[in-house]
């Protein structure tokens, strides 16, 4: 194995009991896949076993707002705090997204300074849509012009694609993929990556299909159709490497990203520990140069990070 015993994993998820409670009560699914049960003794677990030193945490699909504004506030309120909690009782081996509450707005501002100012969040987690309205909307730039103030760094994860899936193929397998294309196709055509250069977005799952499909796409990702920008916009991405670190994955993702942009990620317990392991040996088999590991592995994100540093 290589040594990766100081891992930080930036796509790590928290599952806190009450959310998982509340999500039971109205029916929610994850993508398709029962909500897991999370512990911090699982958590640390699996981190032991994947050589993880720290990781920060987020709340995954289908965050907190399901159609009401105040019932998502307090919601985020609660797994906020929770988070918050969990990495103060494991200093150094945790830290943690904020929950924000989009569509709503002011909402989300206001958990966001709370979060960052008041429980020490690591940053926030913003879906890739939520009901159709996807990263990239013009009625979301308030909250993308305070977090580019604060330098924020932003955790983007996929959603559900507002369209039924296709029988028998649950959202995870593949729309989560299109959907963080998707997102990311929106922000850099609308001038996000310009006008918010402060913001550090990273995008899930090696960014879907991005970095395959970057040249095909690359028109629709400039505000004036110039593939040259697109392929520019598309590269101040971040990107971690959940569920993407195959032989098959890796090699496009190293090709289009800066290696300096791509952070590990174990996406536990959605993929549960065995995945999660198996992804991390793909990952420690693939050729690749001392220094380039070793950034993935941690220094990227120490960057981003600094309290881990």
């Amino acid at each position: 194995m290589a040594d990766d015993s100081r891992r930080i994993d930036t796509h790590q998820h928290i599952v806190p009991p009450a959310y998982a409670a509340w999500l039971d009560q109205q029916g929610m699914l994850a993508g398709g896949l029962p909500i897991p049960h999370w512990s911090a003794a699982g958590a640390l677990d699996l981190m032991d076993s994947a050589g993880i030193a720290a990781g920060i945490l987020s709340v995954s699909t289908p965050g907190v707002h399901l159609g009401d504004d105040a019932q998502a506030r307090a919601m985020a309120r609660k797994v906020n705090e929770f988070a918050a909690q969990v990495s103060h009782d494991h200093p150094g081996r945790f830290g943690f997204f904020a929950t924000l509450t989009l569509p709503d707005v002011d909402g989300a501002l206001a958990e966001a300074a709370y979060a960052l100012d008041e429980l020490g969040a690591d940053g926030v987690v913003l879906l890739t849509n939520v009901r159709g309205t996807y990263l990239g909307d013009a009625a979301i730039e308030p909250l993308m012009e305070e977090l580019d103030r604060r330098r924020a760094v932003v955790f983007v994860h996929p959603s559900e694609l507002p369209t039924p899936p296709v029988p028998g193929i649950p959202p995870f397998v593949a729309d989560f993929l299109l959907d963080t294309t998707r997102a990311g196709i929106n922000m850099c055509r609308r001038g996000w990556m310009d006008r918010f250069p402060g913001a550090r977005i990273i995008l899930s799952h090696g960014g879907g299909f991005i970095p395959y499909a970057a040249e095909r796409i690359a028109r629709m990702c400039s505000p004036d159709g110039d593939p040259v920008k697109g392929i520019e916009q598309l590269r101040r991405f971040h990107f971690d490497t959940a569920l993407s670190s195959s032989p098959y994955a890796l090699p496009s993702l190293l090709a289009f990203a800066d290696p300096q942009r791509i952070t590990f990620g174990s996406d536990w317990p959605y993929a549960p520990k065995e995945r999660s392991l198996h992804f991390t040996r793909l990952f420690d088999e693939f050729a690749l140069h001392h220094d380039v590991r070793a950034a993935i592995d941690r220094g990227n994100a120490e960057g981003l990070f600094p309290r881990f540093a």
